[in-house]
């Protein structure tokens, strides 16, 4: 199978509509200490409470507003599946992934458009012209390394590291066929190791190598698993680490030497959203200042602005972010399905 085959964006789109499965379209969880009780709900596909601070910004949506915000534990695929899958009659109110799926979302005609609130500054390039979705935060690829169950080695460094047997066995990361936070892991060893968005071969090689030392890979969100140590090295954002080792565990967050990427996530309004009404408001409460400090307190980073500076020393210095590459997201997103197929053919677990 050639690595320079190429696949449009609509191909993308039905690919993943085939291969994911739809077991937790209605799978949201409720909300904790629910403060609504009118009856006025907002519902958000792929906002796992785990995720980041996720929980706790729709916690304060539903104490400022009255309106039930239920989390939902999707990954990125699997939203998009879900909203192609209710099209004639829609769930969900507000979307929520990485950049790579957000020319997917558009291609199938999932969203419609909404400029929130306070989301006038975000870059063009970090947003839908037509106001389909808006860049919400950042996050960068990362180890999140727990250091109580790494039985005597040291803390990786490196993407070269984690192929060291004194790591079999120990390493994880997202399903990239399925999550955004996966295929970004895959794209960033690949730009790391010399590769590009034409020439996937040599992060396929890596993670086949990655694979034949013991590596695992989840569709959901992992970080548990990292707590607990039966994932000791998870390859994720870095919020996620730095929110675990807050909750005490011995983690620590490892940019990798050779290089990463920083992800974009983006949110959008569901065309056809049963509480459209809700959705704006959750939406524009996102880009509040509320909002986007509740996403910084999970160590999201804003996507205008800086870290906020309480926070900007419990994280990793600048000259480590300065690995993380930008790369054309879009692009990005066009080439994930000539991605899929070549990692399902050649490193497939």
């Amino acid at each position: 199978m050639s690595r320079t085959r190429r696949r449009t964006v609509a191909a993308g789109v039905a690919a993943t509509v085939a291969t994911v499965s739809l077991a937790s379209c209605a799978n949201v969880e409720p909300p904790a200490g629910s403060a609504s009780g009118n009856g006025e709900i907002v519902i958000t596909y792929n906002s796992p409470s785990e995720w980041g601070n996720y929980g706790e910004v729709l916690r304060a949506f539903t104490e400022e507003t009255g309106v039930e915000a239920p989390n939902d534990p999707k990954n990125s695929g699997q939203a998009l599946a879900a909203l192609q899958a209710e099209q004639g009659s829609p769930v969900a109110d507000v979307a929520y992934t990485g950049i790579a799926f957000a020319e997917q979302l558009v291609g199938a005609g999932v969203l419609r458009s909404h400029v929130p609130e306070g989301s006038e500054d975000v870059p063009e390039e970090l947003r839908d012209p037509d106001g389909a979705w808006t860049t919400v935060h950042t996050g960068t690829i990362a180890f999140i390394v727990n250091e109580d169950h790494l039985d005597g080695a040291p803390v990786p460094t490196s993407w070269d590291d984690l192929l060291d047997p004194a790591y079999e066995d120990k390493v994880g990361y997202l399903d990239p066929t399925q999550a955004a936070v996966g295929y970004s892991a895959a794209t960033a060893v690949n730009l790391a190791l010399g590769g590009s968005l034409d020439d996937w071969g040599p992060g396929l090689d890596y993670l086949g190598a990655l694979r034949d030392n013991g590596a695992s890979t989840s569709a959901q969100t992992a970080t548990a698993k990292v707590a607990q140590g039966e994932i000791p090295i998870l390859v994720d954002t870095d919020f996620n680490g730095y929110k675990l080792r807050d909750e005490g565990a011995n983690v620590s967050v490892v940019i990798p030497e050779e290089g990463s990427l920083q992800i974009p996530y983006i949110v959008g309004l569901v065309d056809g959203a049963p509480h459209e009404e809700n959705g704006r408001r959750l939406l524009d409460f996102y880009f509040s200042q509320q909002g986007q400090d509740l996403f910084a307190a999970g160590y999201m980073r804003p996507v205008t602005g800086e870290m906020p500076a309480e926070l900007a020393d419990r994280v990793l210095p600048p000259e480590d972010y300065e690995r993380a590459a930008t790369i054309d997201y879009i692009e990005q997103g066009a080439r994930q399905q000539e991605f899929i197929d070549l990692y399902l053919d050649e490193v497939g677990f």
